[in-house]
């Protein structure tokens, strides 16, 4: 490159966001990336023919930032039925949203999950987020999720155990339900207006979406930052490049490393996803299934292959199960005991699913504790001209990740005098 680039640490979806947008506006870009290719927790594996995404995610597809940004045709969406089925005591019972399919709400509203009076409460909820302005949520008043069910909202014990925090312990990766109540209105609001979805070719696609308009030469891969010195950037190995700026676009742990603790790293959500490959499908719906017993390992399942049949060669099913916040224990292998819950659901037929692969993802998103916003967001300006992006500077999610790169992109471009924003 004749110039200086600014150089971009980490290609996950801020990073590209990030690049794309000053490269849009005539911005040489160099992303270094510690992993082999783009995506970073957004990203689709091969493996015997099915497509495997780094644990379990779908796109919300009312994401603000995901509509400006992604063009959801090339993507080619398939959605989740709306609703969910719940195994509980013994049986499975389904929680349609009788909003969009009004023949369900005889089923739902007597499927002997949570009071009567809950499927107002919920409604009044629907209601609620749905009405109010995203800039009138936000402003709202904050506390833990489980208080703004309990207290706020007024959802019965059966109803918030047995249905809402199976729901969302797998939205927000953590089983107290301690994240911002401020988050789940936002959130819930996401899944009331539009569907939950998953590319054709698997969610990595987003992140190919957003890398295609990027030369492919401003791109280093296998290239992970030791360390940064001013506008100077150190690879492992000793190599330094110069940057006319440097945008820190890794996870939170990672970027407080580099930074050397000026940016503050919120505690990380875990997760591990087993994919499985069977004969045929468990269940046919395209619906997620939720642990109403919140007994054993399993969270929530469901067969994606079911939503879009391209995650599986054809007579194939994928079937994935996540455990929230599992870390593996020297004592107890995780799989087994996933394994041994799986039979009592399923039966015998769980002896021929071949596991495919086990992801566990350490810092799969950033904590987002009540008051978390209290603040604002960061200034995406850390010091001199270096500069950061991330899901945990907005809201840990996809539109969370795109937003904060192009933020950060919009105000770069400011401080350069590009005049273009």
């Amino acid at each position: 490159m004749s110039v200086k680039p600014v150089v971009i640490i980490g290609a996950g979806l801020a990073g590209l966001s990030c690049a794309r947008h000053l490269v849009r506006q005539g911005i040489e870009v160099l992303l270094l990336e510690a992993q082999d290719d783009v995506g970073g927790r957004v990203r689709t594996d091969l493996v015997d023919g099915f497509r495997l995404d780094r644990g379990f995610q779908v796109l919300q597809t009312a994401y603000p930032e995901a509509r400006r940004q992604l063009d959801y045709a090339a993507l080619k969406l398939r959605n989740f039925e709306p609703g969910a089925m719940i195994r509980t005591r013994g049986k499975v019972v389904k929680m349609a949203d009788p909003w969009r399919r009004p023949q369900a709400i005889l089923s739902t509203a007597f499927n002997e999950v949570g009071e009567f009076a809950d499927r107002w409460r919920l409604a009044r909820l629907r209601w609620h987020v749905t009405q109010s302005t995203l800039e009138n949520l936000w402003a709202e008043p904050d506390s833990t999720t489980i208080d703004y069910l309990r207290t706020t909202c007024g959802f019965s014990t059966d109803m918030i155990e047995r249905f809402l925090l199976p729901w969302f312990a797998g939205v927000f990766f953590e089983r107290e339900l301690s994240t911002s109540s401020r988050f789940f209105r936002f959130i819930f609001r996401m899944f009331a207006v539009g569907a939950a979805a998953l590319p054709e070719e698997g969610m990595g696609a987003m992140s190919k979406q957003l890398a295609n308009e990027i030369p492919g030469g401003m791109y280093r891969f296998l290239s992970r930052v030791e360390s940064l010195d001013g506008q100077r950037v150190r690879i492992e190995g000793g190599q330094l490049v110069d940057a006319a700026a440097i945008v820190v676009a890794v996870e939170g742990p990672e970027a407080s490393r580099l930074t050397g603790g000026k940016i503050q790293s919120p505690d990380s959500r875990s997760t591990t996803c087993f994919y499985y490959a069977a004969s045929q499908a468990p269940i046919k719906e395209p619906l997620l299934v939720l642990n109403g017993d919140q007994t054993g390992p399993i969270n929530n399942l469901c067969v994606p292959s079911n939503v879009a049949p391209s995650y599986a060669p054809k007579g194939q099913a994928l079937i994935s199960v996540s455990v929230v916040g599992a870390k593996v224990n020297e004592s107890t292998d995780l799989e087994i005991e996933v394994r041994r819950q799986l039979r009592v659901w399923f039966g015998s037929e769980v002896d021929h699913w071949s596991t495919l692969k086990r992801y566990h993802i350490r810092h799969a998103l950033p904590s987002q504790s009540a008051h978390f916003r209290d603040g604002g967001t960061p200034n995406p300006k850390l010091v001199g001209g270096v500069y950061h992006c991330g899901d945990y500077c907005e809201t840990a999610s996809i539109h969370g990740a795109l937003l904060s790169g192009r933020h950060t992109a919009e105000a770069l471009l400011t401080d350069l005098g590009t005049g273009r924003t």
